[in-house]
C-alpha cells in the first residue's frame, strides 16, 4: 500500500449529504474484484449523461478538478452498503483523502485499508474548507498526516485527530497483509514449534 505522509493537491467540493456507496460506485461496476479500472465508474450516475457523455456540471468533470486528490464532502459520507469497491474507485481516480463531518463506519474503516485518509472535522471547519475547495484550480490544500494538520491556500490551518495505530499504518504503507508479514519470523517460529509438538496437526 502506498504510504500517506503529506498530500498536496486540488480539493474538489462535493456539498452533498448522505452520499452512499451506490452513488460513489454504482452496482454495475461491482463485477470485478480488481482494484484498478474503477476510477472511470466513480460517481458514474452523476458524472455521465444517459448517452454516456460527460455531465459538464459535475464537479470532477470540470477542468479545475479533473485531477483532484482531495474531496471535501457533506455529512455522513459513505453510508449505505458495505462495498469496498467505493474506496477502490476513489483511490483509482486519484482521491487520497476525504474530508467530512462524519462517515459511515464500514466505509471509514475500508478507507484506511486502501490507503485513503478520511478526516472528520467540525461543521465550521468543513464550511471553511468547502470555501477553499470552491476556488477551482486555486483550491490547493495540503494534508499533513504526521502533524495532523490541513493547510488551505490562504495559509489557514485545521488540526485533526486520528487513531494512532491507523496513523502508523498509513504513514508506513501497511495494509492487513503487510502487518501480518511483519510478524513473519514469529509465525515461522510458532509453526516450527507446533510441527514438533503436534506433528499430526
Amino acid at each position: 500500500m502506498e504510504k500517506f505522509v503529506k498530500l498536496t493537491g486540488v480539493a474538489a467540493p462535493l456539498p452533498v449529504v448522505n452520499v452512499d456507496t451506490d452513488m460513489i460506485i454504482p452496482k454495475d461496476y461491482l463485477k470485478t474484484i480488481k482494484r484498478t479500472g474503477l476510477g472511470k465508474g466513480l460517481f458514474a450516475e452523476a458524472r455521465y449523461n444517459q448517452d454516456g457523455t460527460e455531465n459538464p456540471d459535475f464537479v470532477l468533470n470540470k477542468p479545475a478538478y479533473r485531477n483532484a486528490k482531495i474531496l471535501v464532502a457533506g455529512d455522513n459520507f459513505g453510508c449505505g452498503s458495505s462495498r469496498e469497491h467505493a474506496p477502490w474507485a476513489l483511490a483509482d481516480f486519484g482521491i487520497r483523502c476525504v474530508i467530512s463531518t462524519s462517515f459511515a463506519d464500514i466505509f471509514y474503516n475500508n478507507c484506511f485499508k486502501n490507503g485513503i485518509l478520511p478526516i472528520t472535522v467540525s461543521q465550521a471547519e468543513l464550511d471553511a474548507l468547502m470555501d477553499d475547495a470552491e476556488r477551482g484550480s486555486n483550491a490547493v490544500v495540503t494534508v499533513d498526516l504526521e502533524n495532523q494538520e490541513i493547510s488551505g491556500p490562504d495559509g489557514g490551518s485545521v488540526k485533526f485527530t486520528i487513531d494512532a495505530f491507523r496513523r502508523h499504518c498509513l504513514l508506513n504503507g501497511l495494509d492487513d497483509i503487510s502487518l501480518t508479514l511483519e510478524k513473519g519470523d514469529s509465525i515461522a517460529s510458532y509453526e516450527s514449534k507446533l510441527a514438533v509438538e503436534r506433528p499430526w496437526a
